[in-house]
């Protein structure tokens, strides 16, 4: 394709997109297409042998594409959490592409490298976090991974580096999470060879909450000491800040007090994921009271920051660990920069070797809409989250079963363990209307036992107070 070429199509699929952005919401939200129509539309084998006009491709993107997604940049769309994108976030996607870099190694890509570092920087300062998690600390930083998962499987690997160098003859490595943690810890476990599947606890401790679905950290000391009693070795604590069925938030101060007092050098990761960015408006930032005990943090401004899947942050106040863990240099990526020890390798920090140029869309989004514009961003949702929760309480049909911290509500037609029918049914009705989506999930109830909940996440970056208000008649219109 030449220069000429590209900028014509390339014209074609910046209008593609602006189009769908201004008719987003006109899509039912949930695809309508059943299992193995998208591809019935697309030719089977052989493949083409010859290319296709302009035309004919941007036609079967609207006849078979758009008809088969789900619609998460919907103003409608309220299920499991938003996957943000923004007008800034799209043009730092199409650049980053443009420029096609890989940013594995300083030498690769000076500017990708030193970019993300000044991001980070300015990222931790508006969330108010401690100095030790940025660049310019003696042993802390911050590197873009591609989500949270991410973040969490490198903490583990580093608290697994410390533990054995701390003792090299340990045994019985233990990590620690809340029943209400998210699935990327267990998972994290599986990879790391702790875990032989999802329900292998033998290294694998899943703690208790209390009614507000935050771990107790009395169930935490109470487990670090039994595994210490038996000569197990706890290495790994995760506490979530915004959990993910309800944003729940752990208590981050009390729990790295049980570390100290049980098993000092045990690494502590918050993660942060949704409900992070939220703290870059200061009334928010009680949220993160204890992280300057955290080894690692995590938050996803591709959540709810106005920046394009994938961007997640992550931060250390031990870089040399995490690096220890990570970092193995074949001869053909040897490099004078590098060995000087004056420069930051991000491949390091992560699981691949190659890695893109996030920093730009994020360096964008940030510079395009300011602090100020991002905390009315953040503001609006959890105003029109406060709106909802306040209908949904008014209606005694309607029960708010779990705090809402953030933009999440979590709520349920009343009644008792046959209610869990109803509720499903409610959710199923809802989402055949095409005009809204929620997703559900399942939350303990006063005696303890699981109950079937609907969430409204409300975060999507067009959703205005009247999609909102659709939401609220279409949810009391399909009650059954």
């Amino acid at each position: 394709m030449s220069p000429e070429e590209f900028r014509e199509w390339g014209k074609r699929a910046v209008d593609c997109v602006a189009d769908y952005m201004r008719r987003a919401e006109e899509f039912p939200v949930l695809s309508r297409v059943r299992p193995g129509d998208v591809a019935a539309a697309i030719p089977g084998s052989p493949p083409m042998q010859g290319g296709v006009s302009q035309n004919t491709f941007f036609d079967d993107l609207e006849r078979v594409i758009l008809p088969g997604l789900t619609h998460w940049q919907s103003p409608n769309f309220h299920a499991y959490f938003p996957c943000n994108s923004s007008g800034p976030g799209i043009i730092g996607e199409i650049l980053s592409a443009g420029l096609n870099v890989n940013g594995m190694l300083w030498a690769t890509s000076p500017a990708a490298t030193e970019l993300e570092t000044r991001v980070l920087d300015w990222m931790a300062e508006m969330l108010g976090l401690p100095a030790c998690f940025r660049s310019t600390s003696e042993r802390g930083g911050g590197c873009i991974q591609g989500t949270a998962s991410e973040s969490t499987l490198v903490a583990l690997l580093a608290a697994r580096k410390r533990a054995m160098q701390k003792s090299p003859t340990a045994s019985g490595l233990t990590l620690y999470a809340s029943t209400q943690a998210h699935s990327s810890v267990i998972k994290s476990a599986m990879i790391a060879g702790l875990a032989s599947g999802p329900e292998d606890r033998s290294n694998v401790r899943l703690i208790g909450t209390d009614q507000n679905h935050a771990m107790r950290a009395d169930l935490l000391k109470r487990a670090l000491s039994e595994d210490v009693g038996a000569g197990r070795t706890p290495f790994f604590v995760c506490a979530t800040v915004g959990t993910t069925s309800s944003t729940a938030v752990d208590p981050v101060p009390e729990i790295a007090e049980v570390i100290r007092g049980m098993a000092p050098g045990c690494w502590l990761h918050v993660d942060a994921a949704f409900s992070g960015a939220a703290c870059i408006c200061p009334e928010f930032r009680w949220m993160f009271g204890g992280v300057e005990h955290a080894d690692s943090l995590c938050f996803n401004p591709h959540k709810w920051l106005l920046t394009n899947f994938d961007c997640d942050c992550f931060w250390t106040r031990d870089k040399e660990t995490v690096t220890g863990a990570l970092s193995i240099t074949p001869e053909y990526l040897r490099n004078q920069a590098s060995q000087s020890g004056q420069v930051i390798d991000y491949r390091d920090w992560q699981i691949p070797l190659g890695r893109r140029f996030r920093a730009l869309k994020l360096w964008l989004v940030i510079r395009y809409y300011g602090v100020e514009g991002l905390q009315a961003y953040i503001r609006e949702h959890i105003r029109l989250a406060a709106m909802f929760e306040k209908w949904v309480r008014a209606d005694e049909r309607f029960e708010v079963v779990a705090p809402r911290t953030v933009s999440l509500v979590c709520f349920r037609l009343r009644g008792g363990p046959e209610a869990d029918a109803r509720n499903r049914t409610l959710l199923e009705r809802i989402n055949a209307t095409g005009k809204v989506y929620l997703s559900h999930t399942m939350l303990p109830g006063p005696d303890g036992k699981d109950r079937y909940v609907l969430r409204m996440a409300i975060g999507a970056s067009a959703t205005e107070e009247r999609h909102v208000r659709t939401a609220w008649e279409v949810i009391r219109g399909s009650v059954p």
